[in-house]
Protein backbone atom coordinates (compact mmCIF):
# COMPACT_ATOMS: atom_id res chain seq x y z
CA UNK A 1 0.00 0.00 0.00
CA UNK A 2 1.26 3.31 -0.77
CA UNK A 3 1.25 6.57 1.45
CA UNK A 4 -1.25 8.19 -0.91
CA UNK A 5 -3.75 4.86 -0.40
CA UNK A 6 -2.82 4.64 2.86
CA UNK A 7 -4.37 8.57 3.47
CA UNK A 8 -7.14 8.12 1.69
CA UNK A 9 -8.26 4.71 3.88
CA UNK A 10 -7.48 6.59 6.94
CA UNK A 11 -9.63 9.85 5.77
CA UNK A 12 -12.64 6.99 4.99
CA UNK A 13 -12.26 5.11 8.20
CA UNK A 14 -13.00 8.15 10.13
CA UNK A 15 -15.22 9.51 8.21
CA UNK A 16 -17.61 6.78 9.08
CA UNK A 17 -16.33 6.71 12.10
CA UNK A 18 -17.47 10.04 13.02
CA UNK A 19 -20.68 9.42 11.05
CA UNK A 20 -21.53 6.30 13.40
CA UNK A 21 -20.25 8.48 16.44
CA UNK A 22 -22.90 11.32 15.55
CA UNK A 23 -25.66 8.87 14.89
CA UNK A 24 -25.62 7.32 18.29
CA UNK A 25 -23.85 9.52 20.79
CA UNK A 26 -23.77 13.28 19.58
CA UNK A 27 -24.33 15.16 16.42
CA UNK A 28 -20.67 17.00 17.05
CA UNK A 29 -19.24 14.40 16.26
CA UNK A 30 -19.81 15.53 13.11
CA UNK A 31 -17.01 18.13 13.52
CA UNK A 32 -14.56 15.36 12.93
CA UNK A 33 -15.65 14.60 9.52
CA UNK A 34 -15.62 17.86 9.03
CA UNK A 35 -11.78 18.38 9.93
CA UNK A 36 -11.14 15.35 8.13
CA UNK A 37 -12.76 17.45 5.06
CA UNK A 38 -10.74 20.01 5.26
CA UNK A 39 -7.32 18.44 6.27
CA UNK A 40 -8.13 15.93 2.51
CA UNK A 41 -8.79 19.78 0.97
CA UNK A 42 -5.71 21.50 1.84
CA UNK A 43 -3.94 18.36 1.29
CA UNK A 44 -5.24 18.97 -2.78
CA UNK A 45 -3.38 21.89 -2.62
CA UNK A 46 0.05 21.58 -0.60
CA UNK A 47 0.52 18.14 -0.88
CA UNK A 48 1.10 17.67 2.46
CA UNK A 49 -1.24 16.31 5.48
CA UNK A 50 -0.15 14.76 9.28
CA UNK A 51 -0.99 11.76 7.86
CA UNK A 52 1.42 11.57 5.21
CA UNK A 53 4.49 11.58 7.67
CA UNK A 54 3.07 9.33 9.79
CA UNK A 55 2.80 6.75 7.24
CA UNK A 56 6.40 7.97 5.76
CA UNK A 57 7.83 7.26 9.39
CA UNK A 58 6.12 4.04 9.30
CA UNK A 59 7.31 2.77 6.50
CA UNK A 60 4.95 3.11 3.62
CA UNK A 61 6.29 4.09 0.14
CA UNK A 62 4.95 7.14 -2.22
CA UNK A 63 3.39 5.87 -5.53
CA UNK A 64 5.75 5.90 -8.34
CA UNK A 65 3.97 7.36 -11.48
CA UNK A 66 6.17 5.34 -13.56
CA UNK A 67 8.84 7.51 -13.97
CA UNK A 68 12.33 6.41 -14.37
CA UNK A 69 15.03 7.81 -11.63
Amino acid sequence: MTVERGVRLIAGILVLFSVALAHYFSLYWLWLAVFVGLNLLQSAFTNWCPAMSILRVIGMKDASCGATK
